[in-house]
């Protein structure tokens, strides 16, 4: 059983940035990022394969937003610029333990879940 832990959360000025991180306790292949505002459903962020070359981003952050992974740290990372006050959201980290990237925004293929950190933007 593999366990996600994430930091990086908090409070910044719209325009801003921020850098999240995903410890894992163990190997994993794909992970991803999924967020859930206030009152909405969990949505796909951001999702990268073991090996970084392949990687998948939601409209709403390509541009902004920047995923990356240290396999020697077993740890994944959602660099996010230009913050806006709509990506205000708990952010959560999800980790798959096969090989398959299909469908990175699909969060049932996803096995292991952090357990979030808050990013708030002001405006």
């Amino acid at each position: 059983q593999v366990q996600l832990v994430e930091s990086g959360g908090g409070l910044v000025q719209a325009g801003g940035s921020l850098r999240l991180s995903c410890a894992a306790s163990g190997r994993t292949t794909a992970m991803g990022w999924f967020r859930q505002a206030p009152g909405k459903e969990r949505e796909f962020v951001a999702a990268i394969d073991r090996g970084g070359g392949r990687t998948s981003y939601a409209d709403s952050v390509k541009g902004r937003f920047t995923i990356s992974r240290d396999n020697a740290k077993n740890t994944g990372y959602l660099q996010m610029n230009s913050l806006k006050s709509e990506d205000t959201a708990v952010y959560y980290c999800a980790a798959r333990s096969s090989a398959y990237f299909g469908a990175p925004q699909a969060q049932q293929t996803y096995g292991y879940w952090g357990q979030g950190t808050q990013v708030t933007v002001s405006s």
